[in-house]
């Protein structure tokens, strides 16, 4: 089942989506909307193996803090024996994280429903 998006603050939304919690990330993901983000990032994959949707489909900048909260993200999601999946189609940030070697750990999908019907292995 999934329940409407509220915001949790200016650059994110948070809903629940087929069982995964989803991150809406917005606007621009620049160094203040990072800082902004962390606290709430930190404590949804702080608990006992989340299962974790970051939609970027609402991102207009998306810059190095951006990749740094999707490194922390994925590394505190893997420690805690969770999952990840990442939503984008964006082809300026597809590119940056293919250049930064991102989409081999954290692939990338064009929809939701394209990142939630992978197989739920270990991202």
């Amino acid at each position: 089942m999934e329940q409407d998006s509220a915001p949790v603050s200016r650059h994110l939304r948070v809903h629940e989506h087929r069982g995964h919690t989803v991150l809406e990330f917005r606007g621009e993901i620049d160094i203040a909307a990072a800082l902004e983000i962390a606290p709430y990032l930190d404590r949804l994959t702080g608990g006992d193996a989340p299962r974790l949707v970051i939609d970027l489909g609402g991102v207009e900048f998306f810059d190095c803090s951006g990749l740094r909260l999707l490194y922390r993200a994925r590394r505190r999601v893997l420690d805690h024996d969770g999952r990840l999946h990442l939503v984008c189609a964006h082809p300026l940030t597809l590119r940056v994280m293919r250049v930064t070697g991102l989409t081999r750990l954290l692939p990338a999908h064009p929809t939701l429903d394209a990142a939630l019907q992978q197989p739920e292995a270990l991202t």
